[in-house]
């Protein structure tokens, strides 16, 4: 862990006041998951892409269940910043465990799931959740190995809603 702590000390390093506020508003695009379930709603709306809807939410239930509910309860892992409260913070402290990064999690289940349905719209969906993960680790409220636990957990289960849902609609 301590070169994980390493890497966030020298993060704190980059902090500006526009860079702040920037990084507070990312994160909070996926605070919830609500930025990747309301494209999902969105997608749902409309006929041609209902079907990406619907991975959306098969590949967002399934990260819930597996990262929020099981993974993060059976590691427990504590905070960077219940570990080192030093740290100013600029947003609430998480009452919830750090591994893996629900954030980045949702966000990668739902680029994925984009990616999987159209590449021109997938890359700025990756290009988004890579950009929440990385603002994770900017605010101190996750270690780098929470983030690629939640990228690795959610491209999986990007791929799966995917593959659940084309087999659905192809029986």
């Amino acid at each position: 862990m301590s070169w994980e702590f390493e890497f966030l000390h020298g993060l704190q390093g980059l902090h500006t006041p526009w860079l702040d506020q920037v990084m507070v508003f990312v994160t909070r695009l996926a605070d919830h998951g609500e930025v990747w379930l309301g494209l999902a709603c969105l997608f749902l709306c409309i006929k041609k892409t209902r079907p990406l809807g619907l991975a959306m939410l098969v590949s967002i239930a399934l990260g819930y269940v597996t990262g929020n509910l099981i993974l993060k309860n059976l590691f427990a892992r504590s905070r960077p910043c219940w570990l080192e409260p030093q740290i100013p913070l600029l947003v609430s402290v998480p009452r919830d465990y750090s591994f893996p990064s629900g954030h980045t999690l949702v966000s990668f289940e739902g680029a994925v799931s984009i990616w999987n349905y159209d590449r021109r719209w997938g890359l700025a969906a990756l290009g988004a959740a890579v950009l929440i993960a990385c603002s994770r680790l900017y605010l101190f409220v996750h270690f780098p190995t929470d983030i690629l636990g939640g990228m690795v957990l959610g491209i999986l289960n990007g791929w799966l809603g995917h593959k659940i849902i084309g087999a659905v609609h192809s029986s």
